[in-house]
């Protein structure tokens, strides 16, 4: 695949391929909005998704494992899609580069126009890999020219920042994607074989208690307030907190093995009626990417024994909360979570750590950890609107709003989410069966 990952620059929107674990690249695309200027964001962002690219073949970037996943080329072709129909487009007269690609690499906007239908994007072999990324060299190139004459109006400025975070997202789903193809295949191939890799100790799970308290959550509303948030972050606003604990840590492989052992997917009492009815017809009996030998799990760089201090993940909702039940105990709900992470540093394993996985923390002291990273944590907050919520204009009001129905909250980034992408007001969210991606659980308990 190196043939195509080739790129010019203009303007010093530099776009050469960089391989995936470079740590220049991973530091680039840890970088905040407001610590560089935008069109080095551009670039780094840019960066990052041919890097995460680049270990795949043609064959790799065309495969579509599940309804839910899409290929990696697809992946490489809506983010640009993005930049070209929402910002270059913008102006009045812009020709595209190829006017029918708009079918093809549009997801989900109806205000747009139609597109193909999600399930189906595995059958698009054509346009082939090299013309999605001559697209990007295209539209990159673009872009660079508009940015280098500081053609871009206040309106096209902040739709390009909300496109470097709109592509961080789908640079967290392309590995979740690939990962899931590549489990399918029966040889098990590895995206890297090269991850970092560490086992780290365990610790006993420990339950920091937090006092009853009116709180702040949420974000001021973007692009009015310094700093970017999604729409479905606003309007900030406050929030009783009952008091409760956290637990100190996710739920480890070890918590959740004896959760197995001890027969928790059989035994309904423990479930919610959907997710018992779900377990049954799937034949789920463990976590998605354990092996049945009961000792090893599926990477991104191949098969691995599992570490038993790392926190557990690939858990859908369901699942989470019928640990928590089995526990005595139940899940956060998304301010009780916002509140413990409000102060906190977004420190910890994401994507700039280059481990690709969750990892057991080496924190031996009881404080709260693991807030960002390693694994999203599953709230049990329902993905609803803020009081006040007001989506963003236009088309882009498809973006969030229109999801906010039978999904639920997830809060911190995981080891694939780039760290100047996460923020403690940030939420995630997915359906209560989805589990490919990266997602755990934390405990919560009530407390008088």
């Amino acid at each position: 695949m190196d043939a195509v990952l080739t790129h010019g620059s203009h303007a010093g929107v530099i776009l050469e391929p960089m391989h995936a674990n470079s740590s220049a690249t991973a530091a680039q695309s840890d970088l905040t909005a407001s610590a560089i200027p935008l069109a080095a964001r551009y670039g780094a962002v840019r960066r990052q998704s041919l890097a995460l690219a680049q270990p795949l073949s043609a064959e790799d970037a065309l495969l579509q494992s599940m309804p839910d996943a899409s290929p990696a080329k697809w992946h490489l072709a809506h983010t640009t899609w993005f930049f070209e129909r929402f910002v270059l487009a913008a102006r009045p007269g812009y020709v595209p580069v190829n006017a029918a690609w708009d079918l093809l690499f549009n997801s989900y906007y109806n205000s747009v126009g139609p597109f193909h239908a999600r399930p189906d994007r595995g059958l698009l072999s054509r346009p082939s890999l090299a013309q999605v990324m001559a697209y990007r060299a295209q539209v990159d190139e673009r872009m660079a020219q508009r940015l280098a004459a500081g053609d871009l109006d206040e309106a096209a400025t902040q739709v390009l920042l909300l496109g470097t975070h709109h592509e961080q997202q789908h640079q967290e789903l392309l590995l979740a994607d690939i990962k899931h193809a590549f489990w399918s295949n029966p040889l098990g191939p590895a995206y890297r074989s090269d991850l970092k890799h560490h086992r780290g100790k365990g610790s006993e799970l420990r339950w920091l208690a937090q006092p009853e308290a009116i709180v702040e959550i949420g974000a001021a509303a973007w692009p009015q307030s310094p700093g970017f948030a999604y729409d479905n972050e606003s309007p900030r606003h406050r929030v009783l907190v009952p008091a409760h604990a956290l637990a100190h840590r996710p739920v480890s492989n070890a918590d959740y093995a004896a959760f197995v052992d001890e027969g928790g997917y059989r035994n309904a009492a423990l479930w919610l009626s959907d997710g018992w009815s779900l377990i049954q017809s799937q034949g789920w009996q463990r976590p998605l990417y354990w092996h049945d030998d009961g000792a090893r799990e599926f990477t991104l760089a191949g098969w691995r024994e599992r570490d038993p201090h790392a926190p557990a993940c690939h858990l859908s909702y369901y699942e989470a909360d019928a640990f928590a039940r089995w526990a005595g105990a139940r899940l956060p709900t998304e301010f009780e979570w916002e509140r413990a992470a409000t102060d906190t540093p977004v420190l910890g394993n994401l994507l700039s750590s280059d481990a690709l996985h969750p990892q057991a923390s080496a924190r031996s002291d009881g404080d709260l950890g693991q807030l960002f990273g390693d694994v999203w944590e599953w709230t049990t907050s329902s993905y609803t609107a803020y009081p006040g919520f007001r989506p963003l204009p236009g088309s882009l009001g498809e973006y969030n709003g229109k999801f906010m129905s039978g999904q639920n909250i997830l809060r911190g980034g995981s080891c694939v989410t780039p760290a100047a992408h996460v923020r403690a007001s940030y939420r995630n969210f997915f359906p209560p069966p989805a589990r490919w991606q990266f997602s755990g659980l934390r405990l919560a308990k009530d407390t008088p």
